[in-house]
């Protein structure tokens, strides 16, 4: 006998989880919504269609989870998970589950140590979480994708992106929004221009280019001399 799935209980699981950082009383509106509530519908459906997707609903909003709201600096905004089942950990470009990095985290942490740490090598942790415990919210156009594929739910997503920086413009001017690779540049007209933006390609595009090195711009840099200047703190990256 197939288990009923009671839609609402996961909307008050993820509420309630999001409740320690700060991120339930912003995002309570749409997690409650219709729209949300689609979303759900359409990964259940996909999941009887054997169409699975990652990451598992537990992990699904461990960007905002382990992002406190409070504490929010900067927004890196990627295109969608890591498509390999068990790899992808709700946090864009992480590699918490299988603690091994994919090639994109590679090439990220490469361009901090090189930019950063002239080259000492500070930055391996493939577990993101401690860049978003700093206040780095790592979101991803599309907060899942089917196994195997890319790009696959960022129709779905839109509703949320537009919801999430509708918000943060209007309640978080001066945020530092780093946009990695057109998926993701698409969206920064949404955000005004009282915030700051860098636009770079995606880590993946040097994957694509015969494993030459990602060209971050130093947004890494960057990001800390803002920081420095307007709140006399940097990130540790």
């Amino acid at each position: 006998m197939t288990k009923t799935i009671d839609i609402n209980e996961i909307k008050q699981k993820i509420f309630k989880n999001l409740e320690s950082s700060g991120w339930s009383r912003i995002l309570k509106s749409f997690i409650f919504s219709s729209d949300f509530e689609n979303i759900i519908k359409h990964l259940i459906k996909n999941s009887k269609d054997n169409q699975r997707f990652t990451p598992t609903l537990r992990q699904l909003f461990r960007a905002f989870e382990e992002c406190p709201y409070d504490e929010l600096k900067v927004v890196i905004v990627g295109q969608d998970p890591y498509p390999k089942l068990g790899v992808a950990d709700g946090i864009a470009f992480s590699c918490s589950n299988t603690m091994k990095q994919q090639p994109s985290l590679k090439f990220i942490l490469d361009e901090v140590n090189r930019t950063v740490y002239d080259g000492v090598g500070q930055s391996h942790d493939p577990d993101l979480k401690r860049w978003s415990n700093q206040g780095i919210l790592l979101l991803n156009t599309a907060l899942t994708t089917t196994v195997g594929k890319v790009g696959q739910h960022i129709p779905i997503w839109k509703p949320f992106l537009a919801y999430v920086f509708d918000w943060l413009t209007w309640h978080n001017p001066g945020l530092i929004y780093i946009y990695m690779g057109k998926q993701a540049q698409d969206w920064a007209e949404c955000v005004n221009d009282t915030s700051y933006k860098f636009m770079v390609n995606h880590p993946a595009s040097a994957v694509y280019n015969k494993g030459q090195k990602w060209d971050c711009n130093d947004v890494f840099n960057k990001t800390n001399k803002i920081l420095l200047e307007n709140n006399n703190l940097s990130l540790t990256w």
